[in-house]
């Protein structure tokens, strides 16, 4: 038996499906012409599928910080944050992060995937019991995984549910941690934060909530959900990216539990992975001010975000629960969704297909994701885009 026999499976799906959608497995950005623009398979494309909420990647305040820290620092660290790799800019961006957030402790990771699998294959262990939504991203289940924690799966955003789960647990020895997110990646709902909460202090449990979509997103200032709902100081950890809002590549956590500190030292993510780049570093740090400063961007991003949500829920398509930055649009076949997202790139957009099993529910996704950077103009012929592949009623 070779290495590669049990890819077989997998390998014959990806035949299946490229007779359908060739162009899904090899979309290549040819030419990056603005925040909103590209050029794929040589054709100038209206990107809605991306993570690029705030449009902060061409910002000439992050582009020229990152160029300037490459100047002075060079293009990479060559070592992890427990050798050689903590520079002074990594510090100060932890200040900063931790003053953004009103906490005491912040710690920077390379990814924000390191910075889940970090924290949950650290943080809690084999006595201690993760509570998760089901709707959780892949890391976070990895970093239980790593971890060797006990993890129990409750519906997603269901309260009852997780409390069905949180009396269960009272009589057993160890701690329980539950882990949602603030905005999630492929519906665009956001998690019922405040009575998840109510359950945490009930229960005497702990709270990490992952606001890698919510960070600049949700809030008065852009902290996330938590910010939005209110509950600010009941959760212990908050995890996010820099790949996001931030437009550069990272990961962090940060918390009023001093004790976190004691991460540095214990978790294999962190000790054995070479640092972020004085680059990516200086563009967060940068994209960070400028959420502060302009809190018009969050404004701009929520208007498109409604427009383009309440137009494709008008025309008829199964959308999210919610407006939201993400908007998906159910397909009940996968021959469908090919269908309409082979539809949209001959008409100049761009979205995300997702394809089970990568989707909640089993259904295939064709993922929007607004920016603020996206001229009305543009929200409107993602729309028209969207009308002119319509299935005939």
């Amino acid at each position: 038996m070779g290495l590669f026999d049990k890819f077989k499976n997998i390998s014959t799906s990806i035949a299946v499906l490229e007779d359908k959608c060739s162009a899904f497995f090899h979309i290549v950005v040819e030419d990056l012409l603005s925040s909103t623009e590209a050029v794929i398979d040589g054709r100038k494309v209206i990107l809605a599928g991306t993570n690029n909420y705030l449009g902060l990647p061409l910002r000439q305040e992050c582009i020229k910080a990152a160029c300037d820290a490459i100047q002075r620092e060079g293009t990479g660290t060559t070592g992890s944050r427990m050798a050689n790799g903590t520079y002074s800019s990594h510090i100060e961006f932890e200040k900063d992060l931790s003053d953004f957030f009103g906490r005491s402790t912040t710690i920077v990771f390379t990814t924000g995937y390191s910075a889940n699998l970090a924290m949950l294959s650290t943080l809690v262990g084999p006595r201690d019991t993760v509570l998760l939504d089901a709707d959780c991203h892949a890391s976070i289940y990895d970093g239980c995984r790593l971890g060797g924690v006990q993890v129990f799966r409750f519906h997603h955003n269901d309260v009852e549910d997780l409390e069905k789960r949180l009396k269960r647990l009272k009589s057993q020895d160890g701690e329980v941690l539950i882990v949602v997110e603030g905005l999630y990646s492929m519906l665009g709902d956001r998690a019922p934060l405040a009575d998840i909460v109510a359950l945490k202090e009930k229960y005497h449990a702990y709270l990490l909530v992952d606001e890698a979509h919510s960070l600049g997103v949700l809030g008065e200032k852009g902290r996330g959900l938590a910010e939005e709902a209110g509950v600010e100081a009941e959760v212990d950890f908050i995890v996010g990216t820099f790949s996001k809002s931030l437009g550069s590549v990272g990961g962090f956590c940060t918390s009023n539990h001093e004790e976190l500190e004691i991460i540095r030292y214990a978790s294999r993510p962190y000790v054995f992975t070479a640092s972020s780049s004085p680059a990516n570093i200086a563009a967060a740090k940068a994209a960070l001010s400028i959420i502060r400063s302009e809190p018009q961007l969050r404004v701009r991003l929520w208007e498109n975000a409604t427009a383009l949500y309440g137009r494709l829920k008008d025309m008829g398509f199964k959308v999210g629960p919610e407006p939201s930055p993400i908007i998906p649009v159910r397909c009940d076949r996968i021959e469908e969704a090919f269908r309409i997202w082979n539809g949209l790139l001959e008409n100049g957009v761009y979205v995300n297909m997702v394809l089970p099993p990568a989707t909640p529910d089993g259904t295939a996704l064709l993922r929007c994701s607004l920016s603020a950077a996206h001229s009305r103009q543009q929200v409107e012929k993602i729309a028209q885009a969207f009308g002119a592949v319509q299935s005939p009623v």
